[in-house]
C-alpha cells in the first residue's frame, strides 16, 4: 500500500498543497500566498486576543508590592 504525500490547504487561498521537502513554500503553495500572509501580520491584521488578569496586573506592578 503505497502513501502518497500529505496534503493540506494553503492558510492564504485554500488550495490543496502537498507537504513535501520540494515545496519550498509549505505550508503555503506560492511565494504570493506566503508574501500576502506576512503582509497581514506586519499590517497587524491577525490578531492574538489577550485577556488581562487584573489580580496579576497588581502583583506584576512593583507599585502594588506590600511594604516589607
Amino acid at each position: 500500500m503505497s502513501v502518497g504525500p500529505r496534503l493540506v490547504a494553503c492558510p492564504t487561498c485554500g488550495k490543496s498543497v502537498a507537504w513535501t521537502p520540494e515545496n519550498a513554500w509549505r505550508p503555503f503553495c506560492s511565494e504570493r500566498c506566503r508574501t500576502q500572509d506576512l503582509a497581514a501580520w506586519a499590517s497587524e491584521k491577525y490578531r492574538v486576543p489577550v485577556v488581562e488578569d487584573k489580580d496579576q496586573l497588581e502583583v506584576d506592578d512593583p507599585n502594588n508590592a506590600p511594604n516589607n
